[in-house]
């Protein structure tokens, strides 16, 4: 074979993928339809959000140290700083999910924290204006990641490495051989052989591997950056990232970071799903106001002039976990989705995950019994519902 493994998308998973397997040995090829990095997908818009408190379950809390730990391990192989840790909030109604959810992974897992009130909040950090009563868990270690930087990062290393990334080169099909010996991989200027393949696509997935149609969804996603009105407020030092349930939805946001404003989005923006194809990419007025009045509510010294707004791409499975798992016909073929609109800040780690299913016998030590294909099987809805 010309190579042990080809990792079809160099995005945030891919592009971690292909550093974990060329500091093995693995000869890896990885292939690129856009540029590196990219605006089309999943990965783009300066910052993700880092959190360790995980309301979603408890469960992913190990694979965040493990994730914290190799967000390290590239700083310290490419001079590039990508982690910043000032903190983060998650919170909402007392009773509700994001706040009970986050306040129990951190009791379980002896996370430091601190539960504030919504008044302590606004005291700590006068860039908020919560509700009084609402209830939040502060951690000290949540942050951002700056994820172009990191993608960047990752490819930088895995070449350095012994990795070969092709970009601008589309993936026609591929298939794999019989009995799992390799693979075959077609583009639009060559035709590739491997031992392994990894398919880490984001929104292209379920073009890849059909059996993914109805199980990863793809949804435009629109974030917006407002100038503050008073700038010393949004600063990292000052103003943690939150993950709020409130009213109007559950939203997240950042200070300011390279982009000269406050920046925020909703999760599943407007509910729209689309193929990547087909995505809706432009951003119009409606998503604008939307935005607008959560800033206006909760953050009102941070609605200055709109210095951007910025459309990407959720890809969700039906029950927004992860999905990371070897192909049920192709063990040859790992599959890595870990979207839902919160897989970026595990990208160091899932690379370590995908290298582990993609070599050897294709085990891992890390426990992700809870994210593979098998518990979505018979599960692919016609759309998703409304958000709520």
């Amino acid at each position: 074979m010309a190579y042990d493994v080809i990792i079809i998308g160099i995005g945030g998973m891919g592009s971690a993928a292909a550093w974990q397997l060329a500091r093995r040995g693995q000869r890896v090829l990885g292939i690129e339809r856009f540029d590196i990095p990219h605006a089309m997908g999943s990965s783009h818009g300066v910052t993700r959000i880092i959190r360790l408190p995980y309301y979603e379950d408890p469960a992913y809390v190990p694979l965040l140290r493990r994730a914290y730990a190799l967000w390290r391990e590239l700083e310290a192989a490419t001079g590039e700083r990508v982690l910043h840790t000032h903190g983060s909030l998650d919170g909402g109604p007392e009773e509700g999910e994001v706040f009970q959810g986050a306040l129990a992974s951190a009791r379980l897992h002896g996370l430091p924290h601190a539960v504030l009130t919504g008044a302590e909040v606004n005291e700590r950090h006068p860039g908020y204006a919560l509700p009084p009563g609402l209830r939040c868990v502060f951690q000290p270690e949540g942050g951002y990641v700056m994820s172009e930087r990191a993608v960047v990062a990752h490819v930088r290393a895995a070449q350095a490495a012994g990795a070969e990334i092709h970009a601008r080169e589309r993936v026609l099909g591929w298939e794999a051989r019989p009995g799992g010996e390799g693979v075959v991989v077609t583009t639009d200027r060559a035709r590739y052989e491997a031992g392994r393949l990894v398919l880490a696509a984001g929104a292209w997935m379920a073009d890849l591997a059909p059996l993914l149609q109805g199980l990863a969804v793809p949804e435009r996603q629109v974030l917006a950056w407002l100038q503050p009105q008073a700038p010393d407020l949004f600063t990292p030092e000052r103003f943690p990232v939150f993950n709020l349930e409130t009213e109007e939805g559950r939203y997240y946001g950042f200070p300011v970071v390279e982009v000269p404003g406050f920046k925020f989005g909703r999760y599943h923006h407007r509910g729209e799903t689309m193929p990547a194809e087909s995505m809706r990419r432009e951003v119009d007025a409606e998503d604008e106001a939307l935005l607008r009045a959560f800033a206006a509510r909760y953050f009102p010294q941070g609605t200055g002039p709109t210095m951007a707004l910025r459309a990407c791409i959720f890809t969700n499975t039906p029950d927004e976990h992860f999905l990371l798992d070897h192909h049920p016909a192709h063990p040859q073929v790992v599959l890595a989705s870990p979207c839902s609109g919160h897989g970026y800040k595990f990208c160091s780690v899932v690379g370590e995950v995908l290298a582990d299913l993609a070599t050897g016998d294709g085990s891992t030590r890390h426990a992700i019994d809870f994210l593979r294909l098998g518990r979505l099987r018979g599960q692919a809805p016609e759309g998703r519902a409304p958000p709520h």
